[in-house]
């Protein structure tokens, strides 16, 4: 099995450029950067920044060109694609691009705060900072309880647990301890 998928979250390093490819359809080129931050052996704390070239195409590609600008934060999803061609001295040059498939937009430049968190699997927007953000969205008291109606469900009395018999149709509600994962 071969799998070639690229997801980056990062920060857009120059406006993109918009052409068109002569069947009309729409491309976009523009950079951006990633930051690593990781400790030396010594304690020290240390930053390195990789610099991606990415393409879009499509109404992705418009979608690049109206809403991003230099310092937007931006999630590319795509793969990688090696181009190479030849100069004028017959030097080979090589080119390593992300062609991006899915984009998700991040906050602007000057909103403050980090693009994205790291949530440990994916990388997620952050909510914008401000009053309403520190406190909660809702309160706890307004988080139903599931399940706590019968603590100690009757067993199954078919001893086939894909009958048709539904347990829950009776009350209507879902008890937890009968959830098979």
């Amino acid at each position: 099995m071969n799998l070639n998928k690229v997801i980056i979250a990062g920060n857009v390093t120059q406006d993109p450029e918009r052409r068109s490819l002569p069947s009309g359809q729409a491309v976009s080129n523009f950079g951006v950067a990633t930051n690593r931050f990781y400790t030396t052996g010594d304690g020290q704390k240390q930053q390195e920044t990789e610099f991606h070239n990415v393409v879009v195409f499509g109404r992705n590609a418009e979608i690049a060109c109206q809403y991003l600008k230099k310092g937007s934060g931006v999630l590319i999803e795509g793969r990688l694609k090696t181009r190479n061609w030849q100069d004028q001295s017959g030097a080979k040059h090589y080119k390593t691009e992300i062609i991006a498939e899915r984009l998700q937009l991040g906050q602007r430049p000057g909103s403050g705060g980090p693009v994205f968190q790291d949530t440990g699997s994916f990388a997620a927007p952050m909510p914008a900072k401000s009053p309403a953000a520190a406190k909660p969205m809702i309160d706890d008291s307004e988080i139903p309880v599931v399940g706590t109606k019968n603590a100690n469900p009757a067993p199954q009395t078919s001893a086939d647990p894909l009958s048709d018999a539904d347990p829950f149709q009776e009350e209507g509600e879902i008890n937890v301890e009968e959830i098979p994962f």
